[in-house]
């Protein structure tokens, strides 16, 4: 009969379920704070990468490659990816069950008096007195205990055989601070929780609500791009012209844009901007009336930056303010072909007008004020000695198309202005877009008039500069650019530039006809073939030439153009009636500064430009609209941890005993003094209490 192995003397480690372990591992510290370390480390992408940007943005920055890998991992809306609310919600996990493990413990600490501790203990404490006294053990103990209550101190008095125990303590609220502190981490992450975008998210997964990526009224945008009023939580913007009503707000997503229906209706009656001297915004306010849809409760307000109206639980910020509408007088000018003919148009921001059957202008923006830290610059010659070809090119190009203010050290602000901002689409869909100025500005000593053109909305302007006229005006540029586009006039030009510079001499035909040719020839080709001109053509057409000689050939070709090119001009003030302009240094420097903008106009990339001549503005506030419950949540997680923090550093907790026995001439005591953190304030109320306790036992005794 076989018999079961003895286990008598082995001990035997039973291991704890899994469901424990991974209780501790999530509730530990050491998870916590890994935790911790991974969410500081995703706020810091968060602040270094710009957040809910264009899609656009991120492919110019990164390219298409990083720009995919990047948005797969969330890292374009940081603080509302899977992954970091997923940290966030294990965050809450680990510190509530960290609290509700150790709270329990740290209550009955706090309401434990440790009276179980031995004589033989306090012994090996490293702070401890003994002495004694001529009275009765109890008359001690009542003598000590009431001391001890007198510097703060509970006591309780606990009677043994053979002598009694008083245990004392003070400062037990410090738990308090790890339990508040705790407890405001999860607050105030669970306040964020409720002021982020998951209830959004979970009405795209759950209820099936789509961003809305096409173009068109709010009011036409499909009910599937809705959310209702009774979203909990989100965060929108809406703009408001004057006079004009708005009951719902434009939430940004990543792939798109959700429309919120609000429980409110805003009304702008009046927008007031104040200036500084310089022509910066002081401040912008909004004369509102708010409308509850529900009971038709209204209430008026003045909405300021930084003062928002709270209404029926809603917050009403002043964000900025825009172009609400704004009505425009233009004449338009052709920037291609033989004609210098102008034309009368009229825009209204925010909506579009045919251009002929070719083109599409799409008003974009008005803004009645333009501030701009005008520095000085110096305005290259179009062919500089001793410069190579690319050289001058590059340089002409960066100097000419430039921004309005290059020189960012310069502090002369200075407002310069009306501007408004359109694009122009073409039959295939394709969009430049443009911003004019409406007055000319002071630039390098000359009077120019800028046309901004860029390729994208992530690029910033560059700036044709066409001078203006005597009269201010752009008529003899636009003259000018005309002229150079007809051949007759051309030809015309040359002849008057060859009879003009011909020396007087018996072979000056011949000379005539053969400067007459070279100036033709280098009108023709600074006039390009439609695509390529000015001094690209010239750069082009000067390549061709031995290397040696291109220096020298570069100077005869820019003094017979910019000889002819005045006769050019002369020949198109006479096609209008007018009378030659004087040959002085204003004019030279007109001609010159004319030379680089037809030059560079071939970069302009439109067929007509657009000169604002009158205006009628209608102003536009933006506000953002913002529902936050978890605002308050917030404000209480703030105040728990304020509370732990001034517990754990201004609430030291401090223990303390005295055993007293019989003794043959009356009593005697020992006292031992702990705490968790010995600190100067702690040793001095021991040689405090070391040096009190014996003298109040010495005075009761001789009274």
């Amino acid at each position: 009969m076989s018999s079961s192995p003895s286990t008598s003397g082995i001990a035997v480690k039973t291991r704890r379920p899994l469901i424990g372990e991974l209780i501790e591992l999530i509730s530990s510290m050491r998870f916590a704070i890994a935790l911790l370390a991974m969410i500081a480390i995703a706020a810091v992408v968060g602040t270094v990468m710009k957040q809910n940007e264009a899609t656009n943005n991120y492919i110019n920055q990164f390219g298409p490659f990083w720009f995919e890998v990047f948005r797969k991992l969330g890292l374009y809306a940081v603080y509302s990816a899977w992954w970091f609310l997923l940290l966030m919600g294990m965050l809450v996990t680990s510190t509530t069950l960290c609290i509700v493990r150790n709270t329990p413990k740290m209550l009955r600490d706090m309401r434990s008096w440790r009276e179980n501790v031995r004589a033989t203990s306090l012994l090996n404490f490293h702070h401890k007195m003994q002495w004694r006294a001529p009275l009765a053990r109890t008359a001690l103990a009542q003598q000590s205990a009431a001391r001890l209550a007198d510097a703060g101190y509970a006591v309780k008095t606990v009677e043994r055989e053979g002598g009694t125990l008083l245990a004392a303590k003070r400062g037990a609220g410090n738990k308090f601070g790890y339990i508040f502190a705790h407890a405001a981490i999860v607050v105030i992450c669970i306040g964020g929780l409720l002021d982020s975008d998951m209830p959004i998210r979970a009405q795209e997964w759950f209820a099936g609500k789509v961003p809305f990526n096409g173009t068109g009224l709010i009011a036409n945008v499909p009910a599937q791009s809705r959310l209702s009023t009774s979203n909990p939580s989100f965060r929108g913007n809406t703009l408001v012209p004057e006079g004009a009503t708005s009951d719902s707000a434009i939430l940004n997503r990543p792939d798109g844009v959700l429309i919120q229906e609000l429980p409110i209706t805003i009304s702008l009656k009046k927008f007031t901007v104040d200036f500084y001297t310089t022509g910066m915004p002081k401040l912008f306010a909004s004369e509102v009336e708010v409308r509850d849809n529900a009971s038709g409760e209204k209430v008026q307000a003045v909405i300021e930056v930084n003062k928002p109206l709270i209404f029926k639980g809603l917050a009403i910020y002043q964000s900025s303010f825009d172009d609400g509408g704004s009505k425009l007088k233009l004449t338009g000018f052709p920037m291609a072909g033989g004609s210098s003919a102008s034309f009368a148009l009229n825009g209204e921001v925010g909506t579009s007008t045919p251009l002929g059957d070719a083109y599409t202008v799409e008003w974009t923006g008005f803004r009645a004020f333009n501030v701009e830290n005008m520095g000085n610059t110096q305005d290259p010659r179009a062919v500089t000695k001793g410069e190579s070809l690319e050289q001058t090119l590059s340089a002409t190009l960066d100097k000419h198309t430039g921004s309005a203010a290059r020189n960012a050290n310069n502090k002369d602000m200075k407002n310069v202005g009306p501007s408004f901002t359109y694009k122009l689409r073409d039959k295939n869909g394709q969009a430049r877009e443009y911003q004019n100025y409406m007055q000319p500005i002071q630039i390098d000593g000359a009077t120019m008039y800028l046309a901004g053109m860029r390729n994208s909305p992530s690029d910033p302007f560059t700036y044709l500069r066409i001078p203006a006229d005597d009269e201010h005006g752009l008529k003899d540029w636009m003259r000018l650019r005309a002229a150079l586009n007809a051949p007759a006039m051309r030809t015309e030009a040359a002849q008057r530039y060859a009879r003009r510079a011909a020396p007087p001499s018996a072979s000056a035909q011949q000379i005539q006809q053969q400067l007459q040719a070279s100036a033709d020839k280098s009108l023709t080709i600074f006039a390009g073939d439609g695509k390529v001109g000015g001094f690209v053509a010239i750069s082009r057409f000067l390549e061709k030439i031995p290397q040696a000689e291109q220096e020298k050939a570069a100077d005869v070709f820019m003094k017979i153009l910019n000889g002819t090119l005045w006769e050019l001009w002369q020949v198109a003030r006479a096609k209008d009636g007018l009378p030659p302009a004087t040959p002085d240094q204003n004019h030279a420097r007109f001609l010159q500064l004319s030379t680089n903008a037809l030059s560079d106009g071939y970069f302009y990339g439109a067929p007509i430009y657009l000169q604002l001549d009158d205006f009628i503005q209608v102003q536009a506030s933006v506000f953002q609209i913002t529902r936050s419950p978890g605002k308050n949540v917030v404000y209480l997680g703030c105040l728990f941890l304020v509370i732990g923090v001034f517990s754990m550093f201004y609430i030291r907790e401090r223990r303390l005993w005295i055993w007293i026995t019989d003794h043959a001439d009356g009593a005697e005591a020992l006292m031992a003094m702990s705490t968790q953190r010995k600190t100067l304030d702690f040793e001095r109320e021991f040689e405090n209490l070391k040096e009190k306790l014996p003298q109040s036992a010495a005075a009761l005794a001789s009274a």
